[in-house]
């Protein structure tokens, strides 16, 4: 990889925009007063003070932030709605905007996906909301058109939420978070750490913002290095990007695993991209304070980045494009054998055959999403692919304008015509390519995509059946020069096009035609439901004492939540809970599903007649004397879960099936932990190993977490043999501990 990536851990100050060491502050004439306080001085620390219901005393103290508006997506909004309908809700209290880009295309479950997109415009009609219909726009796209705004902070039911670079802090959670703000509640974190993103330079023609995404991907997502803080990106290099351009990098932080963005907007690009769409109201300029301290600063050097390819299974296992084409045997070896250590045996990758004559062959390219399809990205494409041929081989190439509007200017441009007449098929606004649920490649096929993830199967392949496929993230402009050379991968970089994108129109009745605008004129009137749209199961409140079964242990290094409940066509089940969860780990231990399901049995069971067989042989071979109630639940195993979406129902499925706890290392992020916590679930750290079958016994569980106690002793119980372990549990907030003692989040509410 280039050097145009640098990283320090250490905290600094930054003077005017310029990193400065506090001795040269102090000399000139900088109180230690003032560097106390400089953490104020970042965009942040602003913007978070502004949604706090309680003062910012210092650092790492307790906020409770209220949003300005919401986000989510036909996969996830029917359950979010019943939940907070199941606790009281009568009209939705802030903006809250109801996309349809996931399951837009209606192609499998007979009905039941169009059933939900008829339920969720009910819900905005009856609630007060906004209904994007599909094919209109992708979630974030719209929301950077419409709802963003200087100083605003956003939360949405997709982990891609991310508006920094228009001056709006957001944040993408599960579900039950944005039940919360549904009923008044808050979004309740410490004051995260703040890393400094300085640009400096401006982009070579032909690099992109993935190419810039992944170089600062592959930089700080290994160690966890900007996880759960917020990036703030800074310094005279943000000027020399458009702001689509700043848009497209924006999104993909998601894959640094931090907490949110924020960027010094300006009046040239920012100022303009909200004048263009009728919203110059919603601009104001943001930047921080003269003298700020941040926790840590990465600096990017725009002009060193150079055209970066991220190989399968995951958006930071970056390589120097050109590297990989000056030396296609050796690094395609390479990534292969990452991906198959990665696959453990569920599948085999195979890269090596895509060599051929010292060439790089792809059969699939992708332009789509929140972070290819925008309109800058697909100009470029188109003028790199005026005139050419992609060829009548394996190669295909489609293209999916973020929205709307951004399809109807590209077609008045004749960006569309181009990209046409090359033979690429261009399509309408929708997120499938980036989760496995359209363009799903051939078998041994690769695909080469300007989307956000590239995980095992996000592509749509199935490898417990044979089949496999693999996905390399790469910026618009290379695939559409791989495009031009039918398929052999090749770099923009250098490349002789026109890269001027003319100025971007605007068609607001584009939107004004067909999007339902509800906010604040609640109509109460009925909801509307197909037969898969389900309530949730019963979900009991935490009992004295724990006795938990490992269904699932896992050991890989990361568990993505895709692996915990599969994307693709399984999403159309997202609204029948029990449904869906038939498919929880399926892609993982396909074994989880029975095991839990016979656990979940064992521990209606013992309510009835008491402990029995193995749990009572257990608590036997323990020595422990249970005093109070006892439940019996599953439990999943697994060294660093929850990477990757924010969706709730990685969590929630193993909930519905019997799920008491998972068991971690550590958890990969913030929000997966959360969505455990408002399901009911307990997230235990141990450093112990576990296996499929062994029996952990926790005494005087629930008493422990209502006086905060961070460790519990428990017993091991594996063939008989009884062993000491520690389980630990980091710090819960007030709310966390209640949910976790009601059972969920809507026995929490329910409870009152």
């Amino acid at each position: 990889m280039n050097n145009a990536v640098t990283a320090a851990a250490a905290g600094a100050y930054v003077l005017d925009g310029k990193p400065i060491d506090a001795k040269t502050l102090a000399a000139q004439g900088i109180s230690a007063a003032q560097l106390d306080n400089a953490y104020k001085g970042t965009m942040a620390y602003a913007v978070l003070s502004a949604h706090n219901t309680l003062p910012v005393t210092e650092k790492g103290a307790p906020l409770k932030i209220k949003f300005d508006a919401m986000a989510s997506h036909d996969i996830t909004y029917v359950g979010i709605i019943q939940n907070a309908k199941a606790s009281g809700l009568e009209k939705f209290p802030l903006p809250y905007v109801l996309t349809n880009c996931h399951n837009s295309l209606c192609a499998v479950g007979g009905t039941i996906n169009e059933d939900d997109h008829v339920f969720g415009l009910s819900a905005a009609k009856r609630y007060g909301g906004i209904f994007v219909p599909p094919h209109q726009a992708v979630i974030h796209t719209y929301m950077r058109e419409e709802m963003s705004g200087c100083g605003r902070m956003i939360l949405g039911s997709d982990s891609h939420t991310r508006y920094g670079a228009l001056g709006t802090m957001a944040v993408g959670e599960g579900g039950p978070e944005l039940v919360k703000q549904l009923l008044g509640r808050t979004y309740d974190i410490n004051y995260p750490d703040v890393v400094a993103v300085i640009l400096k330079g401006k982009p070579a023609k032909g690099v992109g913002p993935q190419d810039v995404a992944l170089s600062l991907i592959g930089k700080v997502f290994p160690g966890g290095f900007v996880k759960n803080k917020v990036l703030e990106f800074i310094g005279e290099g943000v000027k020399n990007l458009p702001i689509e351009y700043r848009n497209g990098i924006d999104v993909m932080t998601t894959e640094t695993t931090c907490l949110s963005s924020i960027w010094t907007t300006d009046d040239d690009e920012v100022k303009n991209y909200y004048a263009v769409r009728g919203r110059l109201s919603d601009y104001r300029a943001i930047t921080p304070e003269k003298l700020a301290y941040y926790d840590a600063v990465v600096e990017i050097d725009l002009a060193k980045v150079r055209p970066v390819i991220a190989m399968p299974f995951h958006p930071a296992n970056t390589y120097d494009l050109q590297e990989v084409i000056d030396n296609p045997q050796d690094v395609m070896h390479e990534a292969e054998v990452k991906a198959n250590e990665l696959l453990k045996g569920k599948g085999k990758l195979d890269l090596l055959s895509k060599v051929k004559g010292g060439k790089i062959y792809v059969e699939q390219g992708i332009i789509a999403g929140c972070a290819g399809g925008t309109y800058d990205n697909i100009t470029e494409a188109a003028s790199i692919l005026k005139g050419k041929d992609i060829g009548t081989g394996k190669f295909t190439l489609s293209v999916y304008p973020s929205s709307t509007p951004i399809y109807a200017d590209l077609m008045k441009k004749g960006a569309l015509t181009d990209i046409i007449e090359a033979g690429a098929i261009v399509k309408t606004a929708f997120c499938g390519p980036c989760f496995g649920a359209g363009d799903v490649p051939a078998n041994g096929a690769l695909s080469v995509r300007h989307t956000t993830r590239n995980f095992e199967s996000r592509e749509g392949s199935k490898p417990g059946a044979g089949q496999m496929a693999g996905v390399a993230l790469m910026d618009s402009r290379s695939i559409a020069a791989t495009a031009a050379n039918g398929g052999v991968l090749t770099s923009a970089y250098g490349l002789d096009y026109d890269n001027g994108v003319p100025p971007f129109e605007y068609d607001k009745k584009i939107y004004e035609r067909r999007v339902y605008n509800g906010w604040n004129k609640p109509m109460g009137t009925p909801l509307e439901y197909g037969p898969n749209i389900k309530d949730w199961p019963e979900m009991k409140p935490l009992a004295d004492n724990a006795i938990f079964k490992v269904a699932a242990a896992i050991y890989d290094p990361v568990t993505t939540t895709d692996e915990l409940i599969p994307s693709g066509e399984t999403s159309s089940y997202r609204s029948n809970p029990l449904g869906l969860a038939e498919f929880a780990l399926s892609r993982k231990v396909p074994e989880y599903v029975g095991r839990a399901k016979a656990v979940k049995a064992d521990g209606e069971k013992a309510e009835e007649q008491g402990l029995f067989g193995e749990y009572a042989q257990a608590v036997k071979a323990s020595g422990l004397t249970l005093k109070g109630g006892v439940q019996i639940g599953s439990a999943v195993f697994a060294i660093k879960p929850g990477d990757g979406s924010a969706r709730e129902q990685a969590a929630s499925c193993q909930r519905v099936l019997g799920g008491a706890c998972n068991i971690a290392r550590e958890y990969a992020t913030k929000r997966y932990r959360s969505n455990l916590i408002n399901w009911g679930m307990i997230p235990f750290i141990s450093q112990a190993d576990f296996e499929a079958g062994d029996i952990v016994i926790v005494p005087n569980v629930a008493a422990g977490i209502e006086a905060d106690r961070r460790e519990f002793a428990a017993k091991l119980i594996r063939n008989g043999e009884s062993s000491d372990i520690t389980l630990r549990l980091d710090a819960l907030t007030p709310d966390e501990k209640e949910i976790i003692l009601s059972g969920s989040l809507i026995n929490y509410y329910k409870r009152g």
